[in-house]
């Protein structure tokens, strides 16, 4: 239901028209979902947004799981899973590390070159984590 009120919304931010013309943004620059994976991503994006780690996760994990989706897609899936993982209140700390790590390797997996900003990697619950997968892939 939530994703029949994003799209209603955002039709409504794109169908409302500019005040004049210094205010539309370039065409080339208005992106709608042009597959189904990349609203998935969103979708799980803004769940973990809102604080929703448990639907993050699940909509997340559909992205990671589907075949179609991209690099950039799964990479993205997985990092906020890891992030969904290392703080979401409904699991055990050994499980949330354990999940947390193993997504983090999947992403680096994926990717060997996979980064977090200064500021995620700097984090007190996942810096630590993401570090010490980091350091064991790059032996």
């Amino acid at each position: 239901m939530r994703k029949i009120f994003m799209l209603l919304g955002l039709s409504a931010v794109l169908l409302g028209g500019c005040a004049n013309n210094h205010s539309c943004p370039d065409p080339s620059e208005v992106r709608l979902f042009r597959t189904p994976t990349e609203f998935s991503v969103n979708a799980g994006l803004k769940s973990y947004y809102d604080g929703d780690y448990a639907a993050s996760i699940n909509t997340l994990q559909s992205v990671v799981d589907d075949r179609a989706a991209t690099k950039s897609e799964k990479l993205i899936a997985y990092k906020f899973l890891a992030f969904s993982h290392c703080i979401t209140p409904s699991e055990s700390r050994e499980q949330r590390e354990r999940m947390c790590r193993d997504s983090f390797r999947r992403a680096f997996l994926l990717n060997p070159e996979f980064k977090l900003s200064s500021a995620e990697a700097g984090h007190p619950i996942w810096g630590p984590i993401f570090s010490s997968v980091k350091s064991k892939i790059s032996k």
